[in-house]
C-alpha cells in the first residue's frame, strides 16, 4: 500500500467528544454524488434490506463500493453519504445499504438487526457479483457496519469470492462487549442515551408491526433500560437466539474471527474514540496478520476525522477509504475495455 497521508485534526477539534459530535452535525452537500435507484435484497427467507444504488452507465465495467452504517444510522447517515460521493467521483458504483429494519424498513422483516449479521452483507454482495455480474466489489463499514464487514470476511477465510476485493472498516466495534462497557461511562453518557432512545423507539415499532412476536408487556424493566446492555441483555439476546448479552457480544464480535481474514483489510481507527477503546486493535489476531494494514490515529473521535485540510480531505477517513480501493482494484490497469477510475463523473 502507498504511503498514507498523515490526518491532522482540526485546530478547533481536537478533543474526541467535540471531534464526535461535529462529525455528528456537519452539514453535508454531496452535489457531485448522482441520482440514486432503491433496491431491496433478500438476504434470508422473509428479510429484505434497502439500498440506495448509484449505477455508472457502464457499471458493469466499474468496480462496486458497498457501504454499511453504524448502529441506529441509515444508509443517509453524512459519513455513508460523504464516502459514497467521493467513490462515485473516483469511477465507483456505489451501493448505500442499510442494515436490516434500518432505513424505513421495518415492514420487511419480521426480525431485529444485531452486530453478528454478517450474512446479510454477504447476500448483498454474492448478490452483486452472481445476479449482477460486478466484476469488483469493496465492502466498507462504519462502528457496528465495521464490525460485520470485518466478521464477514473472518468467516469467509480464503474461501471469498475473487470479485470480493477487499474490506474497510472504520472505527469498527469488534469487541462488543469493551464497547458496551465504555458506553456505560459516565463521560459517554450523551452517546448511551441516544442509542437507547433510539433502540426502544424501534423495538416500540417492531412491537405494532409483529405483536405476536415481540410482547413487549412481557419484558420486565423494559422502560426502565438505561444502557446498550441492558437493551442487549432484555431484548436482544431473548428475541435474537443468545443466552444474555455477554453470549451476543463473544459470538457476534469480529475480534474472535479477525485471525481468519485473507482479504485485504483496512482498518482505521482513532486511539481517543470515546466508546471504541483501542486495546482490542493491539490483539496479535490484528497485529500479526498481514492481510490487515491498521491505521490509528492519535485523534479523530468516532467515524468524525474531521481534518484542518478543505474540500475532499476535510473528512479524512473517508478520502483515506476510496484511496485505499482504489489501490486495490484490478481495473485500474486493465486495457480490455475497463473503464479508468480517474474517468470524470
Amino acid at each position: 500500500m502507498e504511503v498514507m497521508q498523515e490526518f491532522k485534526p482540526h485546530a478547533l477539534l481536537r478533543n474526541p467528544h467535540a471531534m464526535t459530535i461535529a462529525a455528528n452535525f456537519w452539514r453535508r452537500p454531496v452535489p457531485l454524488l448522482a441520482g440514486s435507484v432503491t433496491r431491496w435484497f433478500e438476504t434470508e427467507p422473509g428479510t429484505k434490506v434497502r439500498a440506495e444504488c448509484h449505477w455508472r452507465g457502464d457499471a458493469v465495467k466499474r468496480p462496486t463500493l458497498v457501504i454499511l452504517h453504524g448502529l441506529e444510522g441509515s444508509c443517509d447517515s453524512g459519513y455513508i453519504r460523504g464516502t459514497a460521493e467521493k467513490a462515485w467521483v473516483a469511477g465507483f458504483n456505489v451501493v448505500r445499504l442499510n442494515q436490516r429494519n434500518c432505513g424505513g424498513s421495518e415492514k420487511m422483516s419480521n426480525t431485529l438487526y444485531h452486530s453478528g449479521l454478517s450474512g446479510d452483507v454477504l447476500a448483498v454482495v454474492t448478490e452483486l457479483i452472481e445476479q449482477d455480474g460486478m466484476p469488483e466489489v469493496f465492502a466498507v463499514g462504519f462502528s457496528m457496519g465495521g464490525n460485520l464487514v470485518l466478521k464477514m470476511a473472518g468467516e469467509l477465510g480464503g474461501d471469498a469470492p475473487d470479485e470480493l476485493r477487499a474490506v474497510v472498516a472504520v472505527a469498527p466495534a469488534l469487541d462488543l462487549a469493551a464497547c458496551a462497557d465504555a458506553l456505560a461511562e459516565p463521560r459517554n453518557f450523551i452517546y448511551e442515551r441516544h442509542f437507547v432512545k433510539r433502540l426502544k423507539r424501534r423495538m416500540q415499532l417492531k412491537a405494532k408491526l409483529f405483536p405476536e412476536l415481540y410482547p413487549l408487556a412481557e419484558i420486565g424493566g423494559f422502560g426502565e433500560i438505561a444502557t446498550v446492555r441492558d437493551f442487549d441483555d432484555l431484548v436482544t439476546a431473548r428475541f435474537c437466539d443468545f443466552r444474555d448479552a455477554g453470549d451476543y457480544y463473544a459470538r457476534s464480535s469480529a475480534s474472535v474471527v479477525a485471525s481468519e481474514i485473507r482479504l485485504p483489510t483496512l482498518i482505521i481507527t482513532s486511539k481517543d474514540d470515546p466508546f471504541v477503546p483501542f486495546a482490542p486493535f493491539e490483539n496479535p489476531a490484528i497485529r500479526n496478520n498481514p492481510n490487515i494494514t491498521l491505521v490509528a490515529t492519535e485523534r479523530g473521535g468516532h467515524c468524525a476525522f474531521i481534518s484542518r485540510e478543505t474540500g475532499a480531505e476535510r473528512f479524512w477517513a473517508e478520502a483515506r477509504i476510496v484511496e485505499y480501493c482504489v489501490q486495490q482494484s484490478r481495473l485500474m490497469n486493465q486495457r480490455d475495455g475497463a473503464v479508468p477510475l480517474a474517468a470524470s463523473v
